[in-house]
């Protein structure tokens, strides 16, 4: 069997890597640490969980064990997608070289610009850095990457989910092409693999599993729930979370409970401890100072549950975790190994729990497909399987409209047959009814005179026969002093028979006509 001695390390790592309690390297290892030692880019591919951070650490230390560093010009770069990752691969390189003479600087969101800038001024071997937090000093002018020997890009395909590849490709242009390139990451997508043929040279191609393969010392199950309304589905998810949990109360002495939101987060995080279990969220919208707290608090045994968004799922190395629950199904299938890649670590035995409602059906097949095999069903007492519902079947509600708008029409048409016979004589309407006529028909227009159906229509008045009768009755007509009742009123005149009077002598001719005048001319 292969130990870490037979793998050309410094004397001064191997004491160190001893110390920490390991003595043979995993497969990752085993393949990436010589080529990288040989000075080629390397490019691994493994699941979560098989000591890819010691894989890349330990040759960096033994390769830059020689040499000095300068200000603001770091000799080496790693890229990690969260600020936990990056801290975590911090303590890695205090663990491996505490017998060498290396400085290091940590630049994440969080933290206090100037305390980082007084790091990087002093001058650092090794940069640990999330892409958005490099940047922003690198802007600032605080930091030069001409220096660079090594590049460390971890868990490249999460930087891919989180938007950060733009930022990938614009800092690999802002470092030497004589630079060492470690790629590593668990899945290989289009996008990762376009940036691997453009920025590595020849690498070494290090594939020690299937990609995105769960562990086989986890056990999965998913609990399959129709919810009894839509309204009360997270209500119920809840409820199903807590009996799970009660139900592993024997074997799980930590868990994870994983959530697609992050409001769902800070929901869940609140209902468990409602019910009196011991858990505490962490997210992204969180200050780096809480998370480092809660996952301290984790670490040490005093927290039982962590309510976590995927901010967790990535590289965290938390090796007594018992259980994982996924209360929602992952969006991305790749995200539900990462997720259960907590549990089940360094060959411990572990259990992954999901929730799957009805909607997320499809979400769960995509996850059977990508881990090739079924994840077996649980039962719990009360909770309604995904029985088809006759959803297509019409009800006894939903035939009443129907009956209702048939019968409208024949109301319609029962109401309009009369209209359709003799018109009975109209009675001349008294003056106080002719404004509440209809404006939409075509004797409101007209000069008002009684009529009836039968009656012969008479030729219209002559202009000045109707602007007297109009002005005769405005005359008799009460006065109003109301400008909305004069503006009514003068809507309701015969066309506005009445002339417009005072706006002088430079008033366009056909503002003083009136409608009927404009209609006949």
């Amino acid at each position: 069997m292969l130990k870490f001695s037979d793998l050309a390390l410094s004397p001064k790592i191997l004491k160190a890597v001893e110390e920490a309690g390991y003595l043979t390297p995993t497969p990752i290892q085993e393949g990436a640490i010589p080529a990288a030692l040989a000075g080629r880019d390397v490019l691994g591919i493994a699941q979560t969980g098989t000591g890819k951070t010691a894989g890349f650490t330990l040759p960096m230390i033994h390769m830059l064990a020689r040499g000095r560093a300068r200000a603001r010009m770091p000799r080496s770069l790693v890229l990690c997608p969260t600020r936990e990752l990056a801290a975590q691969v911090a303590e890695n390189f205090d663990t491996y070289s505490k017998n060498v003479k290396l400085t290091k600087a940590l630049l994440i969101g969080g933290v206090s610009f100037k305390e980082q800038d007084q790091l990087i001024d002093r001058g650092v071997d090794v940069l640990i850095a999330t892409p958005g937090r490099l940047l922003d000093h690198f802007e600032r002018g605080k930091l030069l990457l001409t220096g660079i020997e090594i590049m460390v890009v971890d868990e490249a395909d999460r930087m891919l989910d989180m938007g950060f590849i733009p930022d990938i490709e614009r800092i690999f242009s802002l470092t030497p092409f004589t630079r060492q390139t470690l790629f590593f990451s668990a899945t290989m997508a289009p996008e990762i693999e376009r940036i691997t043929n453009t920025f590595l040279s020849n690498p070494e191609r290090i594939e020690v599993a299937r990609q995105a393969t769960a562990s086989e010392t986890i056990a999965q199950e998913v609990v399959m729930f129709r919810a009894s309304r839509r309204d009360r589905s997270a209500s119920e998810k809840r409820d199903i979370l807590r009996k799970l949990i009660e139900r592993e109360a024997a074997a799980c002495t930590n868990a994870i409970v994983f959530c697609n939101r992050k409001t769902d987060v800070d929901i869940v995080a609140k209902s468990l401890k409602k019910h009196g279990f011991d858990a505490a969220p962490i997210h992204g919208d969180l200050d780096q100072s809480q998370r480092t707290k809660t996952l301290d608090s984790f670490r040490d045994g005093s927290l039982r549950f962590l309510v976590a968004s995927d901010v967790a799922a990535r590289g965290l190395d938390i090796p007594a975790v018992s259980h994982v629950f996924n209360f929602d199904v992952p969006s991305h299938s790749e995200d539900y190994v990462h997720r259960i890649g907590r549990t089940g670590r360094a060959g411990r035995d572990g259990k992954a729990i999901m929730i799957c409602s009805s909607p997320d059906e499809k979400l769960l097949d995509a996850i059977e497909r990508l881990i090739g095999k079924a994840i077996p069903r649980a039962e719990l007492p009360g909770v309604k399987g995904p029985a088809p519902q006759e959803d297509s079947a019409p009800t006894a509600s939903e035939d009443k409209p129907r009956r209702s708008r048939r019968r409208k029409p024949d109301t319609v048409e029962a109401v309009a047959a009369p209209q359709d016979q003799t018109p009975e004589p109209v009675q001349e309407q008294s003056p106080a009814e002719k404004p509440r006529r209809s404006r939409r028909t075509k004797s409101a227009d007209k000069p008002a005179e009684p009529t009836t159906s039968t009656a012969p229509v008479s030729p219209p008045a002559p202009v000045a026969a109707q602007e007297t009768v109009v002005q005769a009755a405005n005359d008799d007509a009460p006065k109003n002093r109301d400008r909305g009742g004069d503006r009514n009123r003068g809507r309701r005149n015969d066309g506005g028979g009445s002339r417009v009077v005072g706006m002088g002598d430079h008033m366009p001719s056909f503002i003083a006509m009136s409608f009927d005048e404009r209609r006949t001319g």
